[in-house]
């Protein structure tokens, strides 16, 4: 299992630059399979009947099996090839939308057949040089030489007829053109990717990777427990969790760089194209190191909140919400010495080290109520927030990343039915 914060995942980029993609070969496989037919896929593609031939052979020698059956009537894809297709063809309607958004943008006319037009080569390069910021960086990162950088998004700037790159300074900055056609190409790369893990999956079970994006609720007990089950049950799998800001961790997942968010649930929902799936419920109460002044006082007054500093989350995330509520809900104003901060480590540190004040999932800080070092505050503040799981509203997961679903849904439910079983026995006890 790999773990790797926000701010390096772009170095994943790599992955896309090393498996070397012809999208008319794999197009060519696609629709041999669809209609049956080689000759048909010829006719499709003003190909001759040798060269989709040609092209399927390399497709299969690529992935290293067998997409087409050959019989005496035409060809049937084997379940290999099923599954490959469905990604094919998902990947090119990606890459039509992204390109056909473009040129409508710039008021340009739809471009038939774009996505025979543009090539996986020319959408490489421009999401290494957004992702390095030049050139040179994109280089070093991809392999690929400058000239062949600078040729590629040439390129495809003049098949699409508008600007995609500009120069700031030292560095190259994508134009909104760009951001649109990036977003769709790095679904498409996605879609190919999770192509290859489910043929992979074929030859050996478990196989594939799954990219999890996390919020710290999750991390603490919930996150650790399902991945313990899921390495188990598949020990051949690539697991990724990426830990950052929420409104990174959200682009990541719209752009198929990250298969699932988990964490608390947005009101609103953040975007049209995600999926909110309520888990559980989260209880939140006041946290403070086990000796703070608050915690020896009989009679609790709200107003004494106002008396030490606080750690609160950032502005509209739901926990800085309720946070907000306790005292607006009470017509009190909220305490002036704060810092804003989502890092339950910085959190942690200033409450033990002095008296410190946070609003915190009872959850997230359990190891250090065991240990004695943290501790609930007795208030009449009673609150909760939802947290679930997030992903785009079109994810077709494979099956590796549908059963870490699952299990994550089954921590979930064990979890609430642990704590609400520990709630009974205190209340009869």
């Amino acid at each position: 299992m790999e773990l790797r914060t926000f701010h390096k995942f772009w170095l994943s980029l790599a992955m896309y630059t090393h498996r070397e993609i012809n999208l008319r070969h794999f197009e060519a496989v696609a629709i041999a399979g669809r209609t049956g037919s080689i000759s048909n896929a010829a006719l499709a593609m003003n190909l001759s009947q040798p060269a989709v031939t040609q092209a399927v052979a390399k497709v299969e020698a690529q992935v290293g099996c067998n997409l087409l059956e050959r019989q005496p009537g035409g060809v049937v894809m084997t379940a290999a090839g099923a599954l490959m297709t469905e990604r094919i063809e998902r990947a090119l309607a990606y890459i039509v939308k992204g390109g056909q958004g473009v040129r409508r943008s710039a008021r340009l006319s739809a471009m038939p057949n774009i996505e025979r037009r543009i090539t996986l080569s020319q959408l490489r390069a421009l999401t290494a040089v957004e992702q390095a910021g030049s050139f040179a960086l994109a280089s070093k990162v991809t392999g690929l030489s400058e000239p062949a950088l600078h040729r590629s998004a040439r390129e495809l700037e003049q098949l699409l007829g508008i600007l995609l790159l500009t120069r700031h300074g030292r560095t190259v900055q994508p134009t909104p053109a760009a951001a649109h056609l990036l977003r769709f190409a790095r679904l498409a790369f996605a879609e190919l990717e999770a192509g290859f893990d489910e043929l992979a999956a074929l030859k050996l079970e478990g196989a594939g990777r799954i990219t999890i994006g996390t919020l710290p609720m999750a991390q603490a007990i919930l996150l650790p427990r399902a991945l313990a089950r899921f390495s188990s049950a598949y020990p051949a799998a690539k697991i990724t969790v990426l830990e950052g800001p929420y409104p990174d961790l959200l682009t990541n997942l719209r752009t198929g760089q990250m298969d699932v968010l988990i964490g608390a649930i947005r009101e609103p929902a953040p975007s049209k194209d995600v999926v909110q799936e309520e888990l559980f419920d989260d209880d939140l109460v006041i946290v403070a190191r086990a000796d703070h002044p608050l915690t020896m006082e009989h009679d609790f007054d709200y107003e004494r909140l106002r008396d030490f500093p606080w750690i609160i989350a950032a502005s509209k995330a739901p926990m800085r919400v309720r946070w907000d509520e306790m005292f607006s809900g009470r017509g009190i104003d909220p305490p002036g010495m704060r810092i804003e901060s989502n890092s339950v480590t910085i959190s942690r540190g200033l409450m033990l080290s002095d008296d410190w004040l946070t609003l915190m999932s009872r959850d997230q800080f359990i190891l250090e109520r065991r240990a004695g070092l943290l501790v609930e505050v007795p208030s009449a503040f009673s609150s909760q927030r939802k947290i679930g799981l997030t992903v785009r509203d079109d994810w077709r997961p494979t099956r590796l990343q549908a059963a870490f679903v699952a299990e994550f849904r089954r921590a979930c439910s064990d979890w609430t039915s642990e704590k609400l079983m520990a709630r009974n026995s205190f209340r009869y006890a």
